[in-house]
């Protein structure tokens, strides 16, 4: 079975794509789970300078994202760069928020105790991203839950799946590998994988 993305402006395929076989999402879970465990270990700033590093692989390819976002959703070439920006800006910010949100919080002190609270990776990240901000909604959760100690799987939107191939090109062969992988699921498929025990978080966009 495959997907097959069609322009919304003349009707022409852009891609056809296969869909993932259970033993292909089983690998990309497994390996997501085994990433994840090198990955918490890194202290934030190296994790910092490998998303840093994934965000300079994505602005090299940028011409070609930017494209590729108008011919799978139709949105205006000069819309998609601005978008393309705007994902840069937030993954910014998020690099600059990560030592203070994920810095322990020190709770008042109480006779004979040291409170604190640790903000822990969760695991795996399952995000479910929307079509009509294909490069925007990925990356607010990205981003963040890479500087978390998290590894992502991403099921982009079926009408933008050259996004998701995208990303995990960019921050999926980081030093630490596997730490993002994209997914071309059905809609069956993608309840089994929010369902599977390994998978810690889901983050969803759309209607």
């Amino acid at each position: 079975m495959t997907l097959r993305v069609v322009n919304p402006f003349d009707q022409s395929l852009v891609v056809e794509l296969a869909y993932d076989e259970p033993r292909e999402v089983e690998r990309k879970l497994t390996a997501a789970v085994e990433a994840q465990r090198a990955w918490r270990r890194l202290p934030l700033e190296e994790r910092a300078r490998q998303v840093q590093s994934g965000l300079d692989r994505l602005r090299a390819v940028g011409d070609e994202v930017a494209r590729n976002v108008t011919l799978q959703m139709g949105k205006p070439l000069k819309q998609a760069r601005g978008e393309l920006e705007t994902l840069f800006d937030r993954a910014k910010q998020s690099l600059a928020d990560a030592p203070t949100a994920l810095a322990a919080d020190i709770l008042p002190e109480k006779p004979n105790f040291v409170r604190r609270i640790e903000h822990e990776p969760l695991g795996v990240v399952f995000d479910i991203a929307a079509w009509n901000y294909p490069l925007i909604i990925p990356i607010n959760v990205i981003v963040p839950a890479l500087l978390a100690g998290n590894s992502v799987l991403l099921k982009h939107s079926g009408k933008t799946p050259l996004v998701g191939q995208a990303l995990a090109d960019a921050f999926g062969s980081l030093d630490t590998p596997g730490l993002v992988a994209n997914l071309i699921l059905s809609h069956a498929d993608t309840e089994r994988l929010i369902a599977d025990p390994r998978v810690a978080h889901v983050s969803f966009t759309g209607s």
